[in-house]
């Protein structure tokens, strides 16, 4: 066995050079906590995964992960990305495949308690050894804030998403993490806003998509609306976009996840969302009513 680790090693030293654009490499970021980054990753790598693509989901929040939990998958964990990195057990030992469908793997960097200092290099390595397996989309669920866990987190990745909420601290931390990210040299940047409620848009006590995508100046890739329904699937470990009935807020992330791989250009309408899901968004909703 202790050979097998040292050739496990070698390996991930070895790919740590491996430079295959064809993958999307795709970090998942805000700035502030709690609007909902881990759930936009489960359900968008999701909806990605059913498409017929290869998807790995690394949950780069050290110590204080949750992306397993909203897939279900917390039970599953025996290794992590540290194991890895220690030389304890191979990448495959610790990528563990979704029960539904197998093209999507999770890997989660450490356990709860863990605490440890990972480098830089230590995630571009991570990231090249996933590339090198053959996975097409790779999506980097960042921790909150933007010290050093959002630093490691970003260093690999060629594009990026910005989940924020319709509220001003959501947005100005949002426009922070913008300008750091083109910083580092990421300027493939769009936009995903969420807990969107029409009805306070259109009574005038919530900005507007279009009012959020104005002062951020990044691209819309979607809006998400307020859905009790999160709350339920995430105490199931069952992404909403997994749900036989789709509610508002899963049409929207599969909505979102087809815009993000190009295969349409339209926005639902969240008001008729299952008359309108091939309409574009109405002019009220982006507040122009």
């Amino acid at each position: 066995m202790e050979k097998s680790y040292k050739e496990n090693k070698d390996f991930f030293n070895e790919v740590s050079t491996y430079d295959d654009k064809k993958n999307r490499i795709i970090v998942i970021t805000s700035g502030k906590g709690g609007v909902g980054k881990t759930t936009a990753t489960a359900n968008i790598g999701m909806s990605i995964a059913r498409l017929g693509y290869k998807v790995a989901l690394i949950d780069a929040d050290i110590g204080l992960r949750n992306l397993d939990l909203l897939l279900g998958l917390e039970n599953r964990i025996l290794y992590t990305a540290m194991d890895i990195l220690e030389g304890q057990c191979r990448l495959d030992q610790a990528l563990v495949r979704d029960k539904r469908w197998k093209n999507l793997s999770l890997l989660a960097i450490s356990k709860n308690r863990q605490k440890y200092n990972v480098t830089q290099k230590n995630m571009q390595n991570l990231v090249n050894s996933l590339s090198s397996l053959g996975y097409q989309f790779i999506l980097l669920d960042c921790p909150a804030g933007i010290d050093v866990g959002f630093i490691n987190a970003i260093c690999s990745a060629d594009e990026a998403i910005i989940v924020t909420t319709p509220e001003i601290t959501a947005i100005r931390d949002g426009d922070r993490v913008a300008g750091l990210l083109e910083a580092n040299g990421i300027y493939n940047v769009k936009l995903l806003v969420n807990r969107i409620r029409p009805d306070m848009i259109k009574n005038n006590d919530m900005m507007s998509v279009s009012d959020v995508q104005e002062m951020l100046g990044i691209p819309l890739l979607g809006a998400i609306p307020e859905d009790n329904q999160v709350l339920i699937a995430t105490n199931r470990g069952e992404p909403l976009v997994l749900k036989k009935k789709l509610t508002l807020s899963g049409i929207a992330f599969e909505n979102a996840a087809r815009r993000l791989i190009g295969k349409q250009d339209y926005f639902i309408d969240l008001n008729t969302p299952y008359k309108g899901m091939f309409q574009k968004l109405q002019e009220f909703f982006l507040g122009s009513n």
